[in-house]
């Protein structure tokens, strides 16, 4: 696990504090040591699939030239959702390090599905590492700087 990864990702979230592109979630994708893609949530520009995570999936795999993102890693500022975690399996990225939970999302009032990544993994046997509450903290910085903003809109 390295900070600057999930700085990253946090830095480019923060970016929707600013512009309301989104809620503040953000991701990066690396392999090894070599950042790949970096993307926050895109929703309110009028595709509820623009998550934090497919973003950098479609940027990465353009980037690679292909869909297959084993050897890479994940850092998200908040657990993937359901459609996010499936599309982390099906890119086959080998681990998803993220920082607030589903749970933390859906208290500001985002419409989460209560499903844990963990549940997820179960259920459909997948073999994606999964590291939890990694700079919680900061990541929990996200919502409450969110949460102040006068013209926020959860979706």
């Amino acid at each position: 696990m390295n900070k600057k990864f999930m700085l990253l990702a946090i830095k480019e979230a923060g970016k929707n504090l600013k512009r309301m592109d989104g809620g503040p979630f953000g991701a990066c994708i690396v392999k090894g040591d070599r950042v790949i893609a970096v993307a926050r949530n895109s929703v309110l520009k009028n595709d509820a699939t623009c998550h934090a995570e497919i973003n950098a999936i479609r940027l990465a795999s353009r980037k690679l030239k292909t869909f297959d993102l084993s050897g890479c890693v994940i850092y998200s500022t908040t657990e993937p959702c359901p459609m996010c975690f499936s599309a982390i399996h099906w890119a086959r990225i080998d681990k998803i390090i993220y920082g607030t939970t589903t749970r933390d999302a859906k208290r500001i009032g985002f419409n989460e599905l209560e499903i844990t990544d963990s549940r997820l993994k179960s259920l459909g046997k997948s073999k994606v590492k999964l590291v939890p509450a990694f700079m919680r903290r900061e990541c929990l910085g996200l919502f409450r700087k969110f949460n102040e903003l006068p013209n926020k809109k959860v979706y």
